[in-house]
């Protein structure tokens, strides 16, 4: 995929979620359907495969967060429904798994970062969209949880070692319910000790 393309699906996805949350009520569903709606619309018909359908995923995303933060919303309290659409999108057309869920947890973090937003509440919010389409994607919600959690703290550690401990301290428990998995060490590779 060309840059081109990756522009024109961000700014698209963008377009699309800023349309649907304008004038709604309920804006956590505009939200999910918005997102679903994008990444059916982006990957029927494509013959992408792998990394470029998690690409896909990915710029799709990146175009919601910046959709939400133009008009003026919380991103970190859209990540929930961020994921949960991206998911079910991606489902819809037979698409999702586990890189799926862990790609599209790290592409909430590194967007909400960009924009400014609360990287530990992205998280959050990822992780509970995670549990949330769990079943659809034929997972456990435990293993929804923990690549969501895992995806998250990556991008964090992409960022900078405030927003790992950010992450970090947001997954630290339970969510919704189910307790997170986080696998470490995520630091940043700026930040990482030489091997003696």
């Amino acid at each position: 995929m060309n840059s081109r393309e990756t522009k024109n699906l961000v700014t698209e996805a963008r377009d699309y979620v800023v349309s649907a949350i304008q004038g709604v009520g309920d804006v956590a569903g505009a939200i999910a359907d918005a997102m679903s709606g994008a990444l059916v619309r982006a990957l029927r018909g494509t013959r992408a495969t792998g990394a470029e359908i998690i690409a896909l995923v990915v710029d799709t995303i990146t175009g919601a967060i910046h959709g939400v933060a133009e008009v003026g919303g919380e991103v970190g309290s859209a990540a929930r429904s961020i994921m949960l659409g991206a998911l079910r999108g991606t489902q819809e057309v037979g698409k999702a798994g586990v890189e799926t869920v862990s790609a599209s947890a790290a592409a909430l973090v590194r967007g909400t970062s960009e924009v400014g937003g609360n990287v530990g509440q992205a998280a959050k919010g990822a992780v509970e969209g995670a549990i949330a389409a769990a079943r659809d994607l034929g997972m456990t919600a435990e293993d929804a949880a923990a690549a969501a959690g895992s995806g998250a703290l990556r991008a964090a550690g992409e960022i900078s070692s405030t927003a790992v401990d950010q992450v970090r301290s947001v997954l630290t428990g339970t969510i919704s319910g189910v307790k997170v998995v986080l696998k470490e060490p995520f630091r940043p590779e700026k930040e990482k000790k030489p091997k003696t």
